[in-house]
């Protein structure tokens, strides 16, 4: 007896917003809907929950993300890959020796 054949799932592309927990995160998926009246194109979004498996995405990486069964109250997608890692610069603490040492050189 062979075993049946899954679903096709939904899946979304968005950015990462927020990382709310461990192996939790907030993707914001961006959409254009036209204005019912004027026909005026208006950018729209929808924020989800999904889960993060490996804890690897950041704020403000582009990901792809799976819908699944329930994993938790919130939570009803799941990432498959990251397509685009965002760039972040390194933020180093200055502490007040620092700047009284660039300050006397």
């Amino acid at each position: 007896m062979s075993t049946p054949a899954r679903n096709s799932r939904k899946t979304l592309i968005g950015f990462i917003s927020s990382r709310s927990g461990d192996k939790s995160v907030k993707v914001t998926v961006p959409f254009k809907v036209p204005h019912p009246r004027y026909q005026k194109v208006i950018n729209r979004k929808t924020v989800v929950h999904a889960h993060d498996e490996q804890n690897a995405a950041k704020v403000g990486d582009k990901v792809e993300i799976m819908e699944t069964r329930p994993i938790s109250r919130l939570k009803r997608w799941r990432i498959i890959n990251i397509i685009e890692v965002a760039v972040t610069a390194d933020v180093a603490a200055v502490s007040e020796q620092d700047v009284v040492a660039s300050i006397k050189a």
